[in-house]
């Protein structure tokens, strides 16, 4: 009798287990393919510093099939006479919602690392009165990755190294996300398989905004060289 009820035990734990885990997947969403989507925006002043950039021109082409993982890549290019200008490109998923777990994961291809000073990885999320900015940035320029301090308003080093990425190859990068109500946290990140935990977690910024979006930006050097990025296989998944 007491092995059967032993027996019992376990398996209501278990189905308790499962129906958790079920719940959880069920809740989550993912938009995937995001660099196929039509509706891109970009900006070059708002992405200098304080919102007011030097001009560049950009142009961002859909269905790029080499190079590409699927066959839909995009390509992101950049020009401009003026020292160390940039471009940012974003696009909106919808309407803010309750999630507070992020993880945007996507592919990158650059044929002249050289000539980027920057290459910057973000998603927003903002309910009206908050906006979370899980801004992030390989700075290649001084070698190493950052992330953007959201109320105080900067760049902050991580202290992990990023050197140029490597031409003509495939590059994997996923960032993990949480957010409260007034502070967001960057979990860790995946780059080319491998795990960094960075756990830097900074107060909220306030914004009457309403948006879910990811977004990606370019930044040239001194010597303003033209170049262009590859992206693929963008998801977004939250819960």
């Amino acid at each position: 009798m007491q092995k059967r009820i032993k027996n019992s035990l376990l398996a209501i734990t278990f189905l308790a287990f499962a129906a958790a885990v079920g719940t959880s997947a069920s809740a989550q969403t993912t938009k995937s393919s995001i660099q196929a989507m039509t509706g891109w925006q970009h900006c070059a002043a708002c992405a200098g510093a304080g919102g007011n950039g030097p001009g560049a021109t950009t142009t961002m082409l859909h269905g790029i099939k080499s190079p590409s993982l699927t066959g839909v890549a995009s390509q992101f290019n950049i020009s401009s006479r003026t020292p160390y200008a940039d471009v940012l490109w974003w696009k909106q998923l919808g309407a803010a919602n309750s999630a507070s777990n992020l993880v945007y994961d996507l592919y990158f291809y650059i044929k002249t690392p050289q000539y980027s000073q920057a290459l910057e990885f973000d998603a927003n999320q903002a309910n009206g009165s908050h906006r979370w900015i899980f801004g992030t940035q390989c700075n290649i320029g001084a070698r190493h990755w950052d992330i953007w301090a959201n109320a105080a308003g900067k760049w902050t080093s991580t202290g992990i190294p990023c050197s140029a990425p490597t031409a003509y190859k495939w590059h994997h990068l996923t960032w993990e996300f949480k957010r409260n109500s007034s502070q967001v946290t960057f979990v860790a990140f995946t780059y080319d398989g491998v795990k960094h935990y960075v756990n830097r977690t900074y107060p909220v910024h306030l914004s009457s905004v309403h948006e879910l979006n990811v977004a990606f930006q370019m930044d040239q050097r001194s010597n303003h060289v033209s170049y262009s990025t590859w992206l693929d296989k963008i998801s977004l998944k939250y819960w």
